[in-house]
C-alpha cells in the first residue's frame, strides 16, 4: 500500500511547490508584457550580405585583414546567423578562410593558452 501512495505522490506535482509557472500564468503574462519585452525588446534591423551589398568588397582568401572579420578571436569560422552573409558567400568565405588556414596566411587557433 506505501508502493502506491508513492507513485500517486510522484506524479502529484504539489510536492514541488507553486512556482507560478502554470500554463494559464504564462498566457497572462505574454498579454500583460507584450511580445517585444519577451523577445529582448526593441528593433532588429535586418543583417544584410556585405558581399552582395557592395560589389567591390571582393571574397579573396589573400585578403587577411578580410577573413580576420569573420574569424573569431579563438579561430572559428563566425556563422551566417551572426555574420549576416547569404548562403552562397558564406560557402565561399569558409573555402576562402580554409584555403589561407592551409597557407598559413590565417591561423587555425588563436594565439595563448
Amino acid at each position: 500500500m506505501a508502493i502506491t501512495n508513492l507513485k500517486n505522490d510522484s506524479r502529484d506535482k504539489g510536492d514541488r511547490g507553486d512556482r507560478g509557472f502554470g500554463k494559464d500564468d504564462r498566457s497572462d503574462r505574454m498579454e500583460k508584457d507584450g511580445d517585444d519585452k519577451r523577445r529582448g525588446g526593441g528593433f532588429h534591423r535586418k543583417k544584410v550580405c556585405r558581399f552582395c551589398a557592395d560589389p567591390d568588397f571582393v571574397l579573396d582568401y589573400k585578403d587577411i585583414k578580410m577573413m580576420q572579420s569573420f574569424i573569431t578571436e579563438h579561430g572559428k569560422i563566425v556563422p551566417r546567423r551572426i555574420s549576416g552573409n547569404c548562403a552562397l558567400h558564406q560557402r565561399q568565405l569558409t573555402t576562402s578562410v580554409k584555403r589561407a588556414r592551409n597557407l598559413a596566411l590565417v591561423g587555425y587557433v588563436s594565439m595563448g593558452a
